[in-house]
């Protein structure tokens, strides 16, 4: 916006590991927060007063200088993703703590991920929507070809998954489950890429995909320092 640059990054949640995936979220998330001219901490309203974030860092808050923590800066301010509400204040407040230095991307750079990415993305999301909490971050989407040259645009996506009990809940009877699914990410594929798609769906079973290293590292996940195997 004029002469400022905002790159916001959503990381994953801080949380206490619980198998290689999560451990791999946790690193990826503490680096994203290192890196960070501002960190925008959300707590949902319903649930009181959030607690201070090094809480959620336990001993990894040393690592957060005591400047970043304690630079006075600190404010809330009360938003809804649903109206719209306070997020002009928010931006504002982005645009008064942004430092002063050269753009890091592109004035017109919406991302710096491939649509691939996107891609993948907008099946996995489609799986939680379609599928609930039946299979809580068993799913996982990875794009196998994706040739824009082609009217429409053909895209094959694997979605996997960690036993086969679980490849038939999201395949589902007759099919129907996995259609649904594929219906809801075409829709948001082509929205993004302003052109018709032929999604291409396929379900199969990686055995704990979850905790392999190799299977992390295929799909795209980073490993863990010091877990390579």
């Amino acid at each position: 916006e004029g002469s400022t640059q905002l790159i916001f990054v959503d990381p994953p949640g801080l949380l206490e590991p619980r198998y290689l995936l999560q451990e791999a979220m946790q690193q990826l998330a503490l680096e994203q927060l290192l890196s960070a001219d501002v960190v925008i901490y959300l707590h949902p309203m319903p649930e009181g007063d959030p607690a201070p974030l090094e809480t959620w860092l336990r001993n990894k808050a040393d690592l957060i200088s005591r400047d970043r923590r304690r630079g006075g800066s600190a404010q809330y301010l009360a938003v809804s993703a649903v109206t719209g509400e306070g997020i002009d204040t928010l931006l504002a407040w982005c645009l008064a703590h942004a430092p002063r230095r050269p753009f890091r991307n592109a004035a017109d750079d919406i991302s710096n991920q491939p649509l691939r990415f996107f891609a993948a993305e907008f099946v996995r999301e489609a799986a939680f929507e379609v599928l609930g909490d039946e299979l809580p971050y068993a799913v996982a989407a990875e794009v196998e070809e994706f040739r824009e040259s082609r009217k429409p645009v053909y895209i094959r996506v694997t979605l996997y998954v960690e036993r086969e009990s679980q490849k038939g809940m999201v395949i589902g009877s007759g099919g129907r489950t996995v259609k649904i699914l594929g219906e809801t990410a075409r829709g948001k594929i082509e929205t993004l890429l302003g052109s018709k798609v032929y999604l291409d769906l396929w379900v199969k079973v990686l055995p704990k995909w979850r905790t392999s290293p190799l299977a992390l590292r295929q799909l795209g996940f980073p490993t863990p320092i010091g877990r390579n195997r």
